[in-house]
């Protein structure tokens, strides 16, 4: 019976390294967010508000 006993406590200590590792990577995720970098890649220029869309283009296409 002992060998039961001891993989249940086997079982229960990697269930909480998991747990564990799993928080870990949750905080680690919330301090990136807070730091305004962001997870999906690069920000489409469209959204961003220092960019002035409104002058004009100065090269003209000449058309045929």
């Amino acid at each position: 019976m002992s060998i039961t006993f001891q993989k249940r406590q086997k079982e229960m200590k990697r269930q909480e390294k998991a747990r564990e590792k799993a928080a870990r990577r949750a905080q680690k995720k919330l301090a990136k967010d807070k730091e305004g970098e962001t997870v999906n890649g690069p920000i489409d220029p469209a959204l961003d508000p220092t960019i002035d869309w409104s002058h004009q283009n100065d090269i003209e296409l000449e058309r045929p």
